[in-house]
């Protein structure tokens, strides 16, 4: 499959994703600043989330709208101030994708309802990105699907089956590119709940689709694993600084620690190779 003129497969260098989410901080000038420093660190793409608070949750305070994980990074966060602050103007993604191209990047994003589609249509996204949460939005998929688009599906905590609906729903609705990604969905994720080897496994059980690895650990081991267990595209969360705060900055990587990700993947693709005994000709001398 492509995306824009990158073909993505087994054949080709690992595909790198830097999420943008809400590393901006609501600022536009450090959401392009962020575009230009993940152009720097080798990454293939940007990516967006295209949502409103209104578009996602209600703006009251009580249980089921309110952070109670005391574990969670949002603890006590009501869900619609912590969207506020998370969410991506959408006056914003036209010049961040300018800013993109003029990079040569892609720049998508992730939709999630149809008005957040419709719009990224507008805007002639290459390809549409599926959150973990939105696997089983069985009408969301449809509605994207039908776009005709690549589509990048996290699976976060659906089942096989679940996943198994959703693929079978993007290919009815007319999408031929698909790429699953193997996710976990805590923030940030340890590399004992990554599961890495579910990624031959999903390969396996569904022909015709891509694989790969929407990666929230730290550091870039997690995602060489995944690239020698077979995965074409990684997704890592990217921001200038974590000491800058931001929603998701506890679990970003920084533009020198992308740079790593991008050497470290492109390794371990190349490391690969093909079944091999005897005398190699570098070997010959």
């Amino acid at each position: 499959m492509k995306i824009g003129n990158r073909e993505i497969g087994l054949g080709h260098r690992p595909y790198l994703i830097a999420e943008m989410s809400g590393n901006h901080n609501q600022s536009l000038e450090r959401a392009l600043e962020i575009v230009d420093a993940a152009a720097r660190s080798g990454a293939d793409a940007i990516k967006l989330q295209t949502y409103t608070a209104d578009t996602m949750t209600l703006n009251i305070r009580a249980p089921g709208f309110v952070i109670e994980d005391e574990a969670s990074l949002w603890a006590g966060r009501q869900l619609y101030e912590l969207y506020q602050e998370a969410h991506t103007p959408w006056e914003w993604h036209e010049p961040i994708m300018e800013r993109a191209a003029s990079h040569g990047l892609h720049c998508f994003s992730t939709p999630f309802d149809d008005t957040a589609t419709d719009f990224l249509m507008s805007l002639d996204v290459p390809a549409f990105k599926i959150a973990s949460f939105e696997c089983t939005d069985l009408p969301l998929i449809r509605k994207v699907a039908s776009t005709g688009r690549p589509m990048i599906v996290s699976t976060g905590m659906a089942t096989l089956a679940e996943i198994d609906d959703a693929v079978r729903t993007a290919r009815v609705a007319g999408c031929k590119d698909i790429v699953l990604l193997k996710c976990t969905s805590t923030y940030p994720a340890t590399p004992e709940n990554t599961n890495v080897r579910t990624i031959p496994h999903l390969r396996e059980a569904f022909p015709g689709c891509d694989v790969g690895l929407s990666d929230h650990t730290m550091g870039c081991g997690a995602a060489a694993a995944a690239v020698a267990h077979g995965a074409v595209l990684i997704e890592k969360h990217f921001t200038l600084s974590r000491a800058d705060g931001g929603v998701d900055s506890a679990f970003s990587l920084e533009p020198d620690e992308f740079g790593q990700l991008r050497v470290e993947t492109e390794r371990t693709w190349q490391a690969l190779g093909t079944v091999s005994y005897g005398v190699r000709p570098a070997e010959e001398k």
